[in-house]
């Protein structure tokens, strides 16, 4: 039994990328695939799938992105943000910047999860999830 699905979720694909997998396994629900598209949306995964299983829960097949020329992940850091033990809630006027506008936070608001970008764009605040870039 997990404590935290999503940082398990970030984990498995950081450990993928470090050990140079092209595909990685992660059992689904709905924040995991909202994340996975905001993934795929903004460039950091490659492509992926959603999958139906035996027990109804489904997983995710996420293929991972890296560069041609270096060969190294095009996420260069995944952090999870708000735990269970200690959520982090912002309004939308505090909402983080991550590297200046070169990364991005994953928000879980009223309007669904999103980026912060276009939690500014819709001037609602929510717990933050985690940083990519």
């Amino acid at each position: 039994m997990f404590t935290d699905p999503i940082a398990d979720y970030l984990t498995r694909v950081r450990n993928a990328q470090m050990a140079g997998h092209k595909v990685v396994d992660v059992p689904s629900s709905k924040m995991k695939r909202a994340i996975t598209e905001i993934l795929h949306d903004k460039g950091y995964i490659l492509d992926y799938k959603f999958e139906d299983t035996s027990n109804n829960q489904g997983n995710i097949k996420i293929a991972l992105k890296y560069d041609s020329q270096t060969k190294l992940p095009t996420i260069k850091k995944l952090i999870r943000i708000s735990k269970p033990g200690l959520r982090k809630y912002t309004d939308s006027s505090a909402l983080p910047r991550v590297i200046n506008g070169l990364g991005i936070a994953i928000v879980s608001t009223s309007k669904g999860v999103i980026t912060d970008k276009e939690a500014r764009d819709f001037n609602v605040g929510g717990e933050v999830i985690c940083h990519v870039y």
